[in-house]
C-alpha cells in the first residue's frame, strides 16, 4: 500500500487513496407467474484516486497484478504534474471499523430457494386479492461488501456491509383504466427480518392499493394547503432541498443554498438532518467510503441552515470539516458528496390536528417518482397515493395529481410539524453524476400552507 501511494504521489499532488472493494450481489425478477430473471455476481476491484487542487485523477482494475495496480497509480497521477513527489506516507495497522447496529445473520446467507419461495408467496397473495390484478412484478436485490481504504495522511481503515431490497408492483385494469400499486421492503437486515414479514401482507398491500385507486376521482388543479404524510414523503425534502445542500454544489455556487450558512432559509418550524447512524437503514455506513466515521449531521435547525454535506474534496476546498458524506457507487467510481439517511426532524403537532386545520385541502400519503433542478430548487412530484381533505376530514381518494413547486420557498411555507418522525429505511436510492448509491429519507407529517397541484378534474 505504502509502494503504491507514494507512486500515486510522485509527480506531485496533495492527496492519494486506494479504495479496495469485494462485492457480491443477487437480484430476481418474478414477472408474468415465472422467474424471468436470476443474476449473481462477484465484482472485486481497487480505484486510485490523486487530488491537486481542485482537480482529481482518478482509475480503477480489477487486475491484481501488482504491477498492473503500480500503473493505474501511474494513472491517477497524472493529475498532477508539479514534478515535486511527496512519498513521505506513514499508514497506520488497518483498523477495522464496526456498523453501529449489529446484523448477525446477513442476508447472502439464507439459502436462494427460501427468498425465491417469499417473492413466490408475495405473487400469489396479489394475484389473488382481486381478478382485476392483471400483472405483478417483483424486483429482488441484495449487495454484500468488504472494503478497505489506505490514504496518504496515513488512513487504514476496513468495514463491510450488506442490505437487501423487495419492490412489488401491482397493475389494476378496469373499464379502460388502468392503475398501479407499489409496496416494498428492505434495509440492512439479517435474513431474520424477511422470514419474520409475511410476503402476503406486501402481496396484497401492492394489489389493494391499485384497485383503490380505479375508483378515484380526478384530482383537482390549482393552489391548495398540501398534507404529506410521514415516512417516504420526506423523497421531496431528499430531492427538492437535500441535493442543494451537498457541498460540491454549494463549493461552485450553483447552489440555492451557496454562501448562506448562518442564514434563515425556511420556516423556523423545520430542522433537517442528515444521519449515517440510524439502525438498519440503507443509508448507515460505519464509514464512508473515504474512511471517515459516520455521523448525525444537523443541516438546517429552526429555519437556519447550519452546514454542508462534505466530503474530503470539498471540505478542504471550503474551509470546513468532512461530515462523512463522501460515497461511491463501486470502485469503478471515486467519491462524491452524498445524502445518507435525510429527513426532516420530529416537531410537536398532532397529524390529527393538522388534518383538523384544513378546509379544503390534499393528502399525499405516497409520492412517487419526480424532477428537480438541482441550481434553482424547482420540482415537479407526482402523488402515488392521496386524497381530499374537506372540513377537517379525509375524503375522496385522488388520482392523477403532481405537486409542482420550488424546494425552499415550500420549507418556507411550512406552518405544521407532526410528533411522528417516521424514516423510510427499506428502499431509497439516489443517482448523481451517473452514480447510484443506497439512501434513506423520512419525515414527520408535514402541512404546507400553499402547493400548486397539476390535476385532471375537468
Amino acid at each position: 500500500m505504502k509502494k503504491v501511494i507514494e507512486r500515486a504521489l510522485s509527480k506531485g499532488g496533495d492527496f492519494a487513496e486506494i479504495y479496495f472493494e469485494y462485492r457480491i450481489e443477487l437480484a430476481i425478477n418474478l414477472s408474468e407467474n415465472k422467474i424471468k430473471s436470476l443474476n449473481y455476481g462477484i465484482s472485486p476491484g481497487l480505484g486510485i484516486r490523486v487530488i491537486s487542487g481542485s482537480k482529481t485523477g482518478y482509475a480503477y482494475t480489477d487486475d491484481f497484478r501488482f504491477e498492473k495496480i503500480l500503473e493505474v497509480a501511474d494513472v491517477a497521477s497524472y493529475v498532477a504534474d508539479s514534478g515535486i513527489g511527496n512519498k513521505a506516507v506513514n499508514l497506520e495497522a488497518r483498523k477495522r471499523v464496526e456498523q453501529n447496529f449489529q446484523v448477525e445473520r446477513p442476508i447472502y446467507l439464507l439459502d436462494i430457494d427460501k427468498k425465491i419461495e417469499w417473492l413466490w408467496r408475495a405473487n400469489d397473495s396479489a394475484r389473488s386479492y382481486d381478478g382485476r390484478i392483471k400483472q405483478v412484478d417483483i424486483n429482488y436485490f441484495e449487495s454484500a461488501r468488504y472494503f478497505w481504504i489506505a490514504n496518504s495522511e496515513g488512513v487504514c481503515v476496513e468495514s463491510d456491509d450488506s442490505l437487501f431490497r423487495i419492490f412489488i408492483t401491482s397493475v389494476a385494469i378496469s373499464d379502460g383504466l388502468r392503475e398501479m400499486g407499489v409496496s416494498y421492503l428492505g434495509g440492512r437486515y439479517g435474513y431474520d427480518f424477511l422470514l419474520e414479514n409475511p410476503p402476503e401482507k406486501f402481496g396484497v398491500d401492492s394489489a389493494k392499493q391499485a384497485v383503490s385507486k380505479l375508483y378515484a376521482k380526478p384530482a383537482p388543479a390549482g393552489n391548495f394547503p398540501v398534507l404529506i404524510k410521514s415516512g417516504w414523503g420526506g423523497v421531496l425534502v431528499h430531492e427538492a432541498v437535500g441535493h442543494g445542500l451537498e457541498g460540491d454544489f454549494n463549493r461552485k455556487g450553483i447552489s440555492v443554498y451557496s454562501g448562506k450558512l448562518g442564514q434563515k432559509v425556511c420556516s423556523e418550524l423545520v430542522t433537517i438532518i442528515d444521519d449515517g447512524t440510524v439502525p438498519n437503514s440503507r443509508g448507515s455506513v460505519a464509514i464512508d467510503d473515504e474512511g471517515t466515521p459516520t455521523q448525525r449531521t444537523v443541516l438546517i435547525e429552526n429555519g437556519v441552515l447550519k452546514n454542508y454535506m462534505l466530503d474530503k474534496l470539498n471540505a478542504k476546498l471550503l474551509n470546513l470539516e468532512s461530515t462523512g458524506n463522501g460515497r461511491r457507487e463501486s470502485y469503478r467510481h471515486y467519491p462524491l458528496p452524498r445524502m445518507r439517511n435525510t429527513f426532516i426532524d420530529a416537531g410537536k403537532d398532532d397529524p390529527s390536528d393538522l388534518i383538523k386545520s384544513i378546509k379544503f385541502g390534499i393528502y399525499a400519503k405516497s409520492l412517487g417518482g419526480g424532477q428537480v433542478d438541482i441550481v434553482s430548487g424547482n420540482f415537479v412530484f407526482e402523488i402515488n397515493e392521496g386524497y381530499l381533505i374537506e372540513n377537517g376530514e379525509i375524503t375522496h381518494q385522488i388520482r392523477g395529481a403532481n405537486l409542482i413547486g420550488n424546494g425552499p420557498e415550500v420549507m418556507r411555507k411550512v406552518i405544521g410539524v407532526g410528533n411522528d418522525l417516521e424514516i423510510e429505511k427499506g428502499t431509497g436510492t439516489c443517482g448523481k453524476d451517473g452514480q447510484y448509491v443506497p439512501v434513506g429519507v423520512g419525515q414527520p407529517t408535514i402541512l404546507v400552507s400553499e402547493m400548486t397541484v397539476g390535476g385532471t378534474q375537468v
